[in-house]
């Protein structure tokens, strides 16, 4: 996928233990979409009450 200068993505990866890593992908990481998706990957990797926030919903999603 090729990003054009004013798109930005977050790229998640899990590993075969269950680890997940985040990655920005950017075609400016200087551009508001690089800095917002620099800002969530941080959040996610290292808000712990986030991240239990996010697996309180994919088990909410999962009963459904």
């Amino acid at each position: 996928m090729e990003l054009k200068d004013n798109q930005s993505a977050l790229i998640l990866e899990s590993d075969g233990d269950g680890n997940i890593s985040v990655n920005v992908a950017s075609g400016d990481h200087e551009s508001l979409t690089g800095a917002l998706c620099q800002v969530i990957a941080n959040k996610l990797m290292t808000d712990e009450q986030f991240q239990g926030e996010l697996m309180e919903l994919l088990e909410v999603e999962g009963e459904e």
